[in-house]
């Protein structure tokens, strides 16, 4: 028995030191067709951007182009939070995110950065609205740190699960 209670103090006590480390909550990846689909359309604008520069942001807006066509759309934020391309809401474009929450209270841009900051891309889920939408949908979005210059930028697109 002592041992038992032994072994169920240990689990408790490494499972609360655990947790504060455990960091930002990184989607796992998924396998769908239409992730692989997402993951190329960011590799290729994170290619377009490290080729032309700024000069590639207002492809990313076009709409019905590859790059933002119905539900899918490139967006880019830099590291420090303002967000540079949103085609769906450009009123944010220029205008610091960081702090942004999304319906259930998750810091997004945030948890992306901090993701960024020990891996070159991954999935992040959270809720956003559609676009043309107010109520909000889950979302998980693949995003890639990207260099530009000096700067790093994170540029995502993302896939709405209803």
């Amino acid at each position: 028995m002592k041992i038992k209670t032994l072994y169920v103090g240990t689990l408790l006590l490494s499972g609360v030191f655990m947790f504060p480390f455990s960091g930002f909550s990184a989607a796992p990846e998924p396998q769908s067709e239409e992730a692989k689909q997402i993951v190329s359309l960011v590799e290729k604008a994170a290619a377009l951007i490290e080729a032309q520069g700024k000069e590639a942001f207002p492809e990313f807006r076009r709409k019905d182009s590859e790059w933002y066509n119905g539900a899918t759309y490139i967006f880019v934020t830099d590291m420090k939070g303002t967000s540079i391309v949103n085609p769906p809401s450009p009123e944010i474009e220029g205008t610091n995110t960081l702090d942004m929450k999304d319906a259930n209270g998750k810091a997004l841009i945030r948890e992306m950065i901090e993701m960024l900051k020990t891996k070159e891309s991954g999935w992040i889920d959270y809720m956003w609205p559609k676009p043309g939408e107010t109520e909000p949908s889950g979302k998980l979005s693949y995003i890639k740190k990207v260099k530009l210059g000096e700067e790093m930028l994170i540029v995502g697109a993302g896939i709405y699960s209803d």
